[in-house]
Parts: C-alpha cells; sequence; structure tokens
C-alpha cells in the first residue's frame, strides 16, 4: 500500500554484508487461478557472521520490492542472517492471477520450509505486514517475534487509480530513460517520491524497457490486498509484538488499537515522529532504534 511521499533515506551503514541472490525465476511466468501451486520466490539473503541463528524475514508492501529493505537488512544483518523475498507479482519473483493473503502465506511457508527456517522473526511493512500478520496467526510457534510496520488488520479504502493510470500512460516503446517515463506519469502522479518509487520495477532488458509488474493483474489485486487478514477471524497470535507506524500516517489509528490487541494480545505500539506510511525510510534511525530495541529484548 501507497502512503505518503517517500523521502530518501539520511542513514548510511557503512560496512557491506554477504549477499546472496536465489531463485531466479522468469518473473513473466503466468499462472491460472485454477493451479493453486506455490510460487518460488526471488529473495536475497544478507549474513554478516551473525550472533544469533534466528533468521529475520523482511517483506515488502504493495507495488515495491526486497529492494526497498536494502539499508534495513543490512543493519539487522549483523545480529541475525536476513532473508528478504520479493512477494509473488514483484520484483523478480513469478507473477500468477492469485494475490490472496493465503496465496502468499503459502508461498512465504514454502519458502522457509526449503531455508529450513523453523523459527523466525517476521517484519512487514504495509501489504507485507499483512502477510506477516497472517503468517503469524497461521502458524504461531514458527513466528518468535512479529514486527508490523505502518499498518494494521483493517480493510483499507486507499485509492490506487492515480497509481495504475500513471503506469498505463508509459508508452515502453518511446521511453529510452527513467527521465521519459517519468515525465508521462507526471499528469498522473505529483508526488516524485511516489513516482520514483514506481519507477524502481522499470527495467532495460536487450529489447527495450518493460515493467517487472504487470499492473493489470495488480490493479485487480487491490480489492484483496486492502482486505482483512483471512485468519483474522478467531485467530490470536500470542507472541511478542510490535506495531510500529509513522505519527503522521492514518493507517496505524487509536481506532484500530482494540482489534490489534484483541487478536495480538501483547502488541506494543510506537509511533515515529515526523514520519509518515514510509516511517523506515522516512526517520530511519528512529525506526532502527524501535526495532532493534524490541528485538534485543
Amino acid at each position: 500500500m501507497l502512503g505518503e511521499k517517500k523521502r530518501k533515506s539520511q542513514n548510511r551503514f557503512d560496512k557491506q554484508p554477504l549477499i546472496m541472490f536465489s531463485h531466479l525465476a522468469d518473473p513473466h511466468e503466468l499462472l491460472s487461478n485454477a493451479d493453486m501451486t506455490t510460487l518460488p520466490l526471488y529473495n536475497r539473503k544478507y549474513d554478516e557472521s551473525s550472533q544469533s541463528r534466528i533468521s529475520i524475514v523482511l517483506l515488502h508492501g504493495f507495488l515495491g520490492s526486497a529492494t526497498n529493505w536494502h539499508s534495513v537488512a543490512r543493519r539487522l544483518s549483523k545480529s541475525h542472517p536476513v532473508i528478504v523475498p520479493d512477494l509473488r507479482n514483484h520484483g523478480q519473483s513469478p507473477h500468477a492471477e492469485e494475490m490472496t493473503y493465503a496465496a502468499m502465506a503459502a508461498d512465504l511457508e514454502a519458502l522457509l520450509k526449503e531455508e529450513d527456517l523453523r523459527e523466525v522473526i517476521l517484519v512487514g511493512h504495509s501489504m507485507g505486514g499483512k502477510l506477516a500478520m497472517e503468517y503469524a496467526l497461521r502458524h504461531p510457534n514458527q513466528v518468535k517475534k512479529l514486527v508490523v510496520v505502518d499498518i494494521a488488520p483493517v480493510r483499507y479504502r486507499h485509492g490506487f487509480d492515480e497509481v495504475f493510470k500513471a503506469l498505463r500512460a508509459v508508452d515502453l516503446e518511446r521511453v529510452e530513460n527513467r527521465r521519459d517515463a517519468d515525465a508521462m506519469m507526471q499528469a498522473h502522479l505529483e508526488t516524485e517520491g511516489l513516482r520514483q518509487f514506481l519507477l524502481q520495477n522499470l527495467v532495460k532488458q536487450e529489447t527495450g524497457w518493460s515493467w517487472r509488474i504487470d499492473p493489470e493483474i495488480l490493479a485487480a489485486a487491490v480489492p484483496q490486498v486492502q482486505a482483512t487478514p483471512p485468519s483474522l477471524e478467531g485467530g490470536r497470535y500470542e507472541g511478542p509484538t510490535l506495531f510500529v507506524h509513522g505519527a503522521d500516517s492514518d493507517y496505524v489509528s487509536e481506532g484500530f488499537k482494540p482489534v490489534i490487541r484483541r487478536h495480538f494480545p501483547q502488541a506494543t505500539f510506537d509511533a515515529i515522529a515526523n514520519a509518515g506510511h514510509w516511517v523506515y525510510a522516512e526517520q530511519p534511525a528512529d525506526f532502527m532504534h524501535s526495532l532493534e530495541t524490541f528485538l534485543e529484548k
């Protein structure tokens, strides 16, 4: 889910950890709704001779990718192994018409099984936060701690019409560089930071420029992404949980806290000052302090 303007992080972490890549699947592979086979998720692994052997899994938001978490993953890899997947229909992972939280949770379960990760810490932003909640409700014994970033387990009504109009406005045959695509999007999206975020999905191939995402699949998936996690009904996750959110964001309001506490009874909250929906990019130092303090408890 998209929110306020994404500002460039002012934080820089100097030491580059080992980064490994796996599941270089064809991102344009398309599965029908009838095929419920889980998708192999492209992922990045960060490991800097970590002290802890409990891995942290970082889950990105709607229209994002694993690269959104790069600076955070580098920092966390000093204390934990970190794995950051591209979720289905995003980044370099395969495409499929099915885009429910149940399907995404099944993909994540298959990835963690393949990596033999029996205990994990889940950290998810926006759509990734809803997926993290869904997974924790389904597999409470596997999730040692849960961190949900600027999202609540409720249905949202935020509109994406202008976002998809902007994506469709890009005439790929006329694009020679990202500046061309950016200019084509401006009529629909005034916020430069949001355009730059979306343009991370634009890649140059031998035959020209193309989208890594399929805008039509994702546009059709908006109602599913906005929905509540399906396991919320009757579900509870009793493990330590942090809801960290931007104080200027409307995604986590006081009115949502009762439903959060009902399903996540150990939930604590941290509102980061001067931050909106993109809290980890807008206030990286404060976000990392909140996250690392929680992980150290």
